[in-house]
């Protein structure tokens, strides 16, 4: 794979001194989440680790990236340039950019280390095709987003990359350049997903991103998601401005200020377009377009959270029981510049379900160049009308993805379009009525990554809109067969136990801890259902994204499972008991409302000691850690001297010492962007801050060897990490992999081989 080369801006001496002396003290510096400061400290605290991978002592060993490739992961945009159908720029949401030559058959990553490797958008400048802009940080506000480190610049079509300033932005949504003036940008900064920031807004820059200015801002939870300029006319703009804040309990809630806005003297003054769009309070996202060849015409795709009176109510994705319902996708249409406003979509139930209750994911529409009246919009599916959004048809065709988020149409040729989605980049050279189907971009986002006794054992792993895969450790990418990575049972987000003796007897969740027991028999999955709802008379259960499922290292009949209890079952699931009172800080009102809600208040990881049966720590995702030595007859808290209130991403009895105990906790979920790692020498009594020089970067796992008591390895969202004396340093762990969000760590106790799952670029493997 060919290697970016990165060209660091000059680095301010007093956040190099910070950095010097936190690193010298092991201190936690905390600046305010979105800050400048903040941001300036990621982009060095990646300095470091590139530094610390150049000097590793184990530089020698080196990762391999081993699948899958039939698959592929979320597309936040594609770019082609002018003049050109066979060169596409694709960005992937936690995957870097990727170039193709050959109109998507074949990619070579281009943008792959890099402080973020999360993409919101990609802009060509229309007068030279070698400048080309990337926005960091994925506007789409999913529970796997990540923030982004600014906006990076490349005048040779990719080869090299220089960071232009943004960094405290964290997410941005559009970027627009000038079409004679590839000096003017403009960028809509969608904002921090979790905390308010000032950084967000509409920013323009006339000197090639030397400097920016803010030029349209209302708050700090209003960000800008959406931005197009008039092509007549390049002092007109429409900006889409959006209430764009989640909780880690709700989903985004519209409030009121989103909105279209206009500005026609380049950003000096803008002024609020409503007349004849739903009232603003409830409205939610919004994505605009302008028509090419009727400038006059702009499409507003609205999420419309305002409670359709006369439909039924329903339940939602997951199940869940709704009491109402909300209108959800509309399309408006102005043929006077946005001074007015006509609905045009039908409530049929086509449109406005393709975002449901959830637009905060979607909201993108496109106007074909050559016809006003065609437009596609996306969402769960992807639609297109011929007559200006008054009818839809969906566009299907086999291994078109169902999740839509990008598209680019040819102006020379309407028939040609590149979408991409949850699962790539699809084409089409018929307008949508079929499609190619090219998954062979590598940017799969795996949770986890679980492992079988088999020889060469299987890896398992459950990925982000794509269900559960496993596949052979000795996999050949372009070698092997694509499908020896196989689909098995199970949702996305979800923990996978196998079977110690017998791999075809699996047990995971379809979602939220809804848990089931797979097992494959006469070439077939059989699934049961075997822990989903609580008892009558008992409290609603709470499960995480991601519930821990783990089989006790003692007996392989006995499972527990992590919901806002701790459920034990003796007979792998047949029955169960629940071991545990609510272990989290549940508070009623830090529960979602309705479809807005998020599973939260809930244990994130789990770990039972391989030295002493009924020894079990439970860490949750509001910050509770709790430690049992009777197998549940009494628990105990054990967060004395730990940070408040994050969220607890791993716990792990030591293999070696009965009272030693790993502990990594996550500030993604507040803008918090430090490393946390712990060690308890006495069950948790007292905790030793063990981050020691790992550079400033959220930690997701910590996992020990299990042959040498003093060798640690952590992933991060940029890399791998070994210690080799319990935490007192650390140092980067291999060379060979791009610089990507590890979820999760396994090893494999017979092989000795390392396997990083990857929340962006697939399964990578290294032999120790």
């Amino acid at each position: 794979m060919k290697n970016s080369a990165f060209q660091p801006s000059m680095m301010g001496w007093p956040y190099l001194l910070l950095s010097f002396f936190l690193i010298l003290s092991g201190c936690h510096y905390n600046p305010e989440p979105g800050s400048s400061a903040q941001g300036e400290k990621r982009r060095q605290a990646y300095e470091q680790h590139r530094t610390m991978q150049a000097n590793s002592d184990y530089a020698d060993k080196e990762w391999i990236f081993f699948g899958p490739r039939w698959m592929s992961g979320r597309i936040t945009d594609v770019a082609v340039p002018n003049g050109s159908h066979d060169i596409i720029y694709a960005g992937a949401a936690s995957g870097g950019v990727w170039k193709s030559y050959d109109q998507g058959k074949t990619w070579e990553p281009i943008f792959e280390n890099a402080a973020s490797t999360s993409i919101g958008d990609i802009a060509i400048a229309p007068s030279d095709t070698n400048t080309i802009w990337v926005a960091t940080g994925e506007a789409n506000i999913f529970r796997s987003s990540m923030a982004g480190t600014g906006i990076y610049k490349s005048t040779d079509a990719g080869k090299t990359w220089k960071n232009m300033g943004l960094n405290a932005t964290n997410t941005m949504g559009r970027i627009v350049v000038h079409p004679e003036d590839p000096d003017v940008v403009y960028v809509a900064a969608s904002g921090n997903e979790w905390t308010t920031n000032p950084e967000r807004g509409v920013f323009k820059t006339t000197d090639g991103g030397a400097t920016w200015e803010k030029i349209f801002y209302i708050n700090p939870r209003i960000g800008a998601i959406d931005l197009v300029m008039d092509p007549e006319d390049p002092q007109t703009l429409y900006a889409s401005m959006w209430h764009r804040i989640r909780k880690r309990w709700s989903d985004p809630v519209p409030q009121p200020g989103d909105g279209i806005f206009k500005t026609t003297d380049a950003g000096k003054t803008w002024r609020k377009l409503a007349v004849g769009l739903p009232d603003d309070s409830l409205t939610g996202r919004i994505g605009i377009d302008v028509s090419p060849s009727q400038p006059n015409i702009v499409y507003a795709f609205v999420d419309n959270h305002h409670v359709d009176t006369t439909a039924e109510a329903t339940v939602d994705s997951y199940g869940r029981e709704q009491t109402r319902k909300v209108y959800g996708a509309q399309v408006f249409r102005s043929i006077d510049k946005g001074e007015s406003w006509e609905k045009m979509s039908p409530d049929t139930g086509l449109i406005d379900n393709l975002t449901n209750t959830y637009g905060w994911v979607f909201g993108q529409i496109r106007v074909d160049p050559n016809d006003a009246n065609t437009i596609y919009v996306m969402g769960v599916r992807l639609a297109k009308s011929t007559d200006g959004g008054r009818t839809f048809e969906r566009l299907y065709d086999e291994g078109l993805h169902g999740d839509h988020h990008a598209m680019w149409i040819d102006p020379n040729n309407s028939d040609l379009l590149v979408n991409g989605n949850d699962g790539g980049v699809n084409i089409s050279h018929n307008q949508g009525e079929t499609w190619y189907n090219n998954e062979t971009l590598p940017v799969v986002q795996f949770y986890n990554v679980h492992y079988d006794m088999e020889d060469p054992f299987r890896v398992y792993g459950s990925v982000q809109d794509n269900g559960c895969f496993r596949g052979p450790v000795d996999h050949r990418p372009g070698i092997d067969s694509a499908r020896q990575w196989e689909r098995i049972p199970g949702g996305e987000g979800t923990y996978i136990v196998v079977d110690k003796e017998n791999p075809n007897i699996l047990f995971n969740s379809s979602f939220y801890g809804r848990l089931r027991r797979c097992e494959y028999t006469d070439g077939e999955w059989e699934v049961e259902k075997i822990l989903t709802r609580a008892e009558e008379g008992e409290p609603e259960l709470r499960g995480q994204w991601l519930a821990p499922t783990i089989m006790s290292p003692h007996d392989k009949n006995v499972l527990y499972h992590g919901m806002q209890f701790v459920f034990k079952t003796p007979d792998r699931g047949e029955t169960w008991e629940k071991i545990s009172p609510d272990l989290s800080n549940y508070n009623p009102q830090k529960q979602g409302e309705s479809f807005y809600s998020i599973s939260y208040a809930t244990i994130s990881t789990l770990s039972e000691s391989s030295l002493k049966q009924g020894l079990i720590y439970a860490g949750t995702d509001d910050g509770n850690l709790h430690m049992t030595r009777e197998g549940g007859e009494i628990w105990t808290t054990v967060v004395r001297g730990l940070p408040q209130n994050k969220h607890v991403s791993r716990v792990v009895a030591s293999q070696h010492s009965e009272g030693t105990v790993y502990l990594t906790l996550n500030g993604k979920r507040q803008d918090d962007f430090e490393a946390y790692v712990y060690r308890s020498d006495d069950y948790g009594s007292n905790w030793e801050d063990i981050s020691s020089n790992m550079p400033n970067s959220p930690v997701n796992v910590v996992i020990e060897d299990p042959r040498d008591q003093n060798i640690l390895y952590a992933g991060t969202d940029i890399g791998v990490y070994i210690s080799d004396n319990k935490g007192k340093s650390w140092q980067v762990m291999g060379s060979g992999m791009p610089s990507t969000y590890v979820h999760d760590l396994k090893l494999h106790p017979r092989e000795r081989i390392l396997v990083a799952a990857t929340h962006g670029r697939g399964m990578f493997k290294l032999t120790l």
